[in-house]
């Protein structure tokens, strides 16, 4: 049986097909299947991306996932302290049913060998996938979560950014197109060229770099410092931004008047994948204040609560060791980064987008 594609219709197992192919820590291949996954057994979703690769954030490097795959569902954090990171779930192809046409989606699955789940020789229980979410911490008695994040590093291998398979599976999967790919391929020659002979060529060569996007209407050069000195106090702003209001993103130039050297508003990061969304007009999805550290795997509280963006994530265009990661991690946003839009006064054409995203969005759950 091929490889599932982007667009694929799959049907998620049944509860007892899923617990057969389990440890008794409720993992299959170190890969955690989650509680809040148990909802979507006997449903039909698409396809998103493959997940043959994903990216390690602790350490900043890419990672190989054998048999990984993505649907257009997220973690609700109800298992894990309330976190509200909202990541995308990562599904194994033992736990999916192929279906036999993906223009119709109510046909029965198909079955082979390979995609039928074995039983290990100790069975697992619902309880056991439950138990496995978190134990406390021997030293201090801190509950610790072990959920699909904080455990990358342990169901991944570790990926050279060089290999060209990755690249190759990311085109024939349908992950990424020809021109995204020759695009990608493009920036990090170019960026890489001007990094080895800094300072000689390097500033020239962004100025340019801008010049150029900006005859095209493109992004400008997204490696950029920001203004403010180390040890220097960030500046904060308070919206109280709401789930459905409209906000846009303030200009990248803007942005980098609120960050540090290294990029940093009171200990937030404002990432170089931020800033094609910069200047847009996007809605209010959620507040964030709780997630679980992936370096720790402890529930941590922001001192100055983030917000997330509907549609707005990482696409992984500039990074360099995990180049077209299709992991869609929700982008967290300062409020002094972005401005509140009354609706009256968003054009059309900016709002025409947000109701195409909100409706496909719709649709996928849907399914």
């Amino acid at each position: 049986m091929r490889k599932l594609c982007v667009g694929d219709w799959v049907e998620v197992r049944s509860k007892n097909e899923i617990l057969a192919t389990l440890d008794q820590d409720g993992r299959l291949d170190g890969l955690p299947f989650m509680p809040q996954m148990f909802q979507f057994c006997g449903l039909r979703f698409q396809v998103l991306a493959r997940a043959h690769k994903t990216c390690d954030v602790v350490a900043g490097t890419g990672r190989w996932l054998p048999d990984g795959i993505h649907l257009n569902l997220r973690c609700d954090g109800m298992a894990y302290g309330g976190c509200e990171a909202a990541c995308l779930l990562f599904w194994k192809d033992a736990w999916l049913k192929h279906l036999s046409s993906s223009q119709h989606p109510a046909l029965k699955p198909e079955e082979s060998p390979r995609s039928r789940p074995e039983r290990p020789v100790k069975s697992c229980t619902e309880a056991d996938v439950w138990r496995a979410t978190s134990s406390p911490d021997p030293l201090d008695g801190t509950q610790l979560y072990f959920c699909q994040a904080t455990r990358v590093p342990f169901f991944t291998k570790q990926m050279a950014w060089w290999d060209i398979r990755q690249y190759v599976e990311d085109f024939t999967s349908g992950n990424v197109s020809f021109a995204r790919l020759l695009r990608g391929i493009l920036y990090q020659t170019y960026h890489h060229v001007t990094q080895a002979w800094r300072p000689r060529i390097g500033r020239p060569a962004r100025l340019l770099y801008d010049a150029f996007q900006c005859v095209i209407d493109g992004i400008p050069f997204p490696r950029k410092q920001g203004m403010i000195e180390a040890g220097q106090r960030s500046p904060t702003s308070e919206l109280r931004l709401q789930p459905g209001e409209l906000v846009r993103v303030k200009s990248h130039a803007e942005i980098l008047t609120t960050i540090t050297k290294g990029g940093l508003n009171r200990g937030l990061l404002f990432d170089k994948e931020m800033v094609p969304y910069c200047g847009r007009t996007f809605r209010v999805q959620a507040r964030v204040s709780r997630f679980v550290s992936e370096r720790t795997g402890r529930l941590t509280t922001l001192r100055t609560p983030a917000v997330i963006l509907e549609d707005v994530w990482c696409r992984s265009r500039y990074s360099n060791k995990k180049m077209f990661c299709p992991r869609s991690i929700y982008s967290w946003w300062r409020e002094i980064w972005l401005e509140r839009v009354p609706t009256e006064q968003v054009p059309s054409d900016e709002l025409c987008p947000l109701r195409r995203a909100r409706t496909a969005a719709n649709e996928t759950r849907q399914a």
